[in-house]
């Protein structure tokens, strides 16, 4: 019996996505759970398992990078074939297609013979796979062998053929050009903060933050919150839980437009941007009003981890009423964060320097941070937003008054 195994439905408004990687071969005998490959949408890549055990064969349409709509057949199973002797792939020549037998190196069989995936990879390296020792099943090239591959000095001196733009002049002076396709996740960000900056009225406010006390307070009790909670005590659990209790003050900041309504929230899910290797994603940390900030911590950590790793689920990223970025990490002194589309704001966060501060009439040296908080003029009046933002510096500024909830 054979069986269609075609891309899932994976979330409500996504229609296309790009077949990111195989992890299988025509012709290979799979497992019922394994994995055939990595799909990636605007959101998130998902890995897609086998319905049943059978051989796999790869549909010619479903190479890696195509653009794919959901439904599309990418292969086929045969669950009638019966596992082979020893675990080792079906003979080739059962599913096959012939551009397979035709790329076999000649020492036959599947030794050195790298996947797609790690095929794509040694090509953009200029490594010759005669040259990896594979450690997969029968001496097969892995992906993992492929990214550890190192080519040797003189193939990384070579001139590439398929670089028509590199010039060098005199001098050893280089003017080459490299054109990359963008990545799905990229074309969904430039997409959605196009659409932020022209369909919505966005005004940016500014205050700063004296991180005297709350680094105070973090030095005093870092380690005895490490030892209770088993993870560090970081500023964005602050951040996190001082912008929860100035959205009860001012809801119009935690609302957005549906139409020609307002829809105004009861609860802060607070979207974290996390920067990955393949773009920016803001998961979710759901009811973070009714967390402490142990658990507060605990979330960011789990979503980022997740996130750097490709795994985080479509549901993890939708729906949250409010944002916070933090592009101190990497040094920003200010910027104007953009919103969140359809929320109504997002605050940014910014590094911390130490600057001359007046206290009851002496200048002191305090650590200071810049706030910005983008907004969306519709939704928010200037004074709502000035509101948010002081209350966010004044609960900063007197952590106790977090913990104490006043």
């Amino acid at each position: 019996m054979s069986i269609e195994i075609k891309i899932p439905s994976i979330g409500e408004s996504i229609t296309e996505v790009t077949l990111a990687a195989w992890l299988k071969e025509s012709g290979d005998y799979v497992e019922e759970g394994e994995i055939l490959c990595e799909i990636e949408s605007d959101k998130a890549t998902v890995e897609l398992p086998a319905e049943s055990s059978g051989i796999l064969t790869i549909a010619d349409s479903a190479e890696e990078g195509a653009e794919l709509e959901i439904g599309a057949v990418i292969a086929t199973l045969d669950t009638s074939a019966e596992a082979p002797a020893g675990g080792a792939s079906a003979p080739k020549e059962d599913a096959a297609p012939a551009p397979v037998a035709e790329a076999a190196p000649a020492s036959g069989g599947d030794k050195n013979y790298p996947s797609p995936a790690a095929k794509k990879i040694l090509d953009e390296k200029g490594i010759a796979t005669d040259s990896v020792s594979g450690s997969g099943k029968d001496g097969r090239i892995t992906k993992a062998d492929a990214l550890s591959a190192k080519g040797s000095s003189a193939s990384a001196a070579a001139p590439a053929p398929s670089a028509p733009e590199q010039v060098v002049l005199s001098g050893g002076v280089s003017r080459e050009k490299r054109v990359e396709k963008m990545t799905r996740l990229r074309k969904t960000i430039a997409k959605r903060l196009t659409e932020a900056k022209n369909e919505t009225a966005m005004l940016t406010t500014f205050n700063e933050v004296d991180m005297h006390n709350v680094m105070a307070l973090r030095s005093k009790y870092k380690d005895a919150f490490k030892d209770k909670h088993d993870i560090g005590l970081g500023f964005m659990s602050f951040f996190t839980k001082a912008c929860t209790m100035a959205l009860k003050e001012v809801p119009g900041v935690n609302a957005q437009i549906d139409g020609e309504n307002i829809v105004y929230h009861d609860y802060a899910d607070v979207g974290i941007a996390v920067s990955t290797p393949k773009g920016l994603v803001v998961p979710v940390v759901r009811n973070a009003e009714s967390m402490s900030l142990a658990q507060i911590e605990k979330e960011i950590r789990r979503l980022a981890l997740k996130g750097r790793d490709g795994k985080l689920g479509i549901d993890e990223m939708q729906g949250g009423t409010f944002t916070i970025t933090n592009g101190g990490v990497f040094g920003s002194m200010l910027s104007t964060p953009i919103i969140n589309i359809p929320q109504s704001a997002i605050l940014g966060m910014h590094n911390i320097v130490e600057r001359p501060v007046a206290i009851n009439g002496q200048v002191v040296i305090h650590p200071v941070m810049y706030l910005a908080l983008s907004y969306d003029h519709r939704i928010v009046d200037g004074k709502e937003s000035v509101t948010f933002l002081k209350t966010v510096k004044e609960l900063i500024e007197d952590p106790s008054r977090m913990l104490l909830d006043i």
